[in-house]
Order: structure tokens, then C-alpha cells, then sequence
């Protein structure tokens, strides 16, 4: 995990795409889109489910590492109508000894009801001490916006003219953009300013390159 400041605060940036806020004990993570993966298999994509037990385990994994007071979830938590990733994900809400918020975002189409069945918080938006935590980038002239929705990933070449696409979060002046944490999700491809921040996710180690 790599550590940095924001408003005063501390934050972790873990290497499976979350961040842990220190001061709140909450863990954020973005773009999970589970039942991804049981949706095209549906319609005969040729995916192997692995890729979907993948998620749950770092799911676990980040959990027991930070053994965080609140998870949230800044949306996307799932990508298509209920299927058996959905209760495979109430078993371990069930489990869970974290309080659990969704930030909803345009894939979660599964009921609320579903959600708050499982004592989850699902909301819009969320303020909580000068950050505004929201599913899609927002900009605000008055809180520091903590979001997900576009799968940042950056392109680094080398000096031999190689070059490679990684994950990572982007940080601009009010604003940190998540790495999308599902494994089958792809990245949106972005050209930071001289003024950005980006670090970079390489076999599960955050790397600060600009």
C-alpha cells in the first residue's frame, strides 16, 4: 500500500485498486461489477468463471488486510439484473461485521430493496467531512471528490518504443479517481497534465510514476 495526504487526511492506496481512508476506518472501492462475467457468459461469451471468483477473493483479501469499520462502495457493485454472483455476495454480506454503504452508479440496476435487505446503506451521493463521494467524476468548489465510474488506466512506453496499459488512480486537484476493482472490466485510457497525479497498479504494487 502507498500512503498519501488529501485534505489533511490519511489515505492508503491499496494494490487491488481500493483506498482506505485512516481518520474514517472505511474502506472505498469501485467498479466491483460483479454478475459481469455470469451475464456474458449468458450470452455465450466464452469467459471463465474464474474470473469472477477472483473478485470475491480480493474482495476478502483487502478486507482482512485493512479490517475496515465501513465499506463503501462507490458504485457499480454490480453490472447487470440478479444472477448467482448476487448470492454469493449476500453470503458475505451477511458475514460481514463492517457497516456497508452503495454509492449507487448506472449498473446498479438490482433494487435498493436488495441491497438494504442485506443492512446495506445504498444513497446517490455521499458528504462526509469536506470529500464528496459519488460514482461518477464530479467537480466541486467545495469538497474533494473520491469517485469511480471510468476505469482509469494510463499507457507507459519505454525507450525501446514498448509500451503498456495499467490501472491506476488519478488524482487532479479536487478530485481521485479509483481504479475500477473488478478483474474483467477494462480502462479508459488517460492523458494527465502536469498537474495530475498518477499511480500506477503493477502486479499488485502501487507505483507513483507522475
Amino acid at each position: 500500500m502507498l500512503s498519501i495526504s488529501l485534505q489533511n487526511q490519511s489515505f492508503l492506496l491499496h494494490g487491488s485498486g481500493a483506498l482506505f481512508w485512516a481518520e474514517k476506518n472505511m474502506l472505498l472501492i469501485a467498479d466491483v461489477h460483479f454478475g459481469k462475467v455470469a451475464h456474458f457468459r449468458k450470452y455465450g461469451a466464452a469467459i471463465p468463471t474464474s474470473a469472477s471468483k477472483s473478485n470475491f477473493t480480493k474482495l476478502q483479501q483487502v478486507v482482512s488486510e485493512t479490517n475496515p469499520k465501513t465499506i463503501c462502495f462507490l458504485g457499480d457493485l454490480f453490472h447487470s439484473v440478479m444472477n448467482n454472483e448476487f448470492l454469493a455476495f449476500k453470503k458475505w454480506a451477511e458475514t460481514s461485521t463492517a457497516k456497508l454503504i452503495l454509492v449507487a452508479g448506472n449498473h446498479d440496476i438490482i433494487s435498493p430493496h436488495e441491497f438494504e435487505a442485506l443492512g446495506m446503506t445504498v444513497v446517490e451521493k455521499l458528504h462526509l467531512d469536506g470529500f464528496l463521494l459519488t460514482h461518477h467524476p464530479t467537480n466541486s468548489e467545495t469538497h474533494f471528490n473520491i469517485s469511480g465510474h471510468i476505469h482509469p488506466g494510463v499507457r507507459l512506453e519505454g525507450l525501446a518504443k514498448q509500451m503498456t496499459k495499467l490501472p491506476c488512480f488519478f488524482k487532479r486537484k479536487q478530485q481521485l479517481i479509483l481504479p475500477a476493482f473488478g478483474s474483467f472490466t477494462g480502462k479508459y485510457i488517460l492523458k494527465p497534465t502536469k498537474e495530475d497525479d498518477v499511480f500506477v497498479i503493477v502486479e499488485g504494487e502501487v507505483i507513483r510514476v507522475s
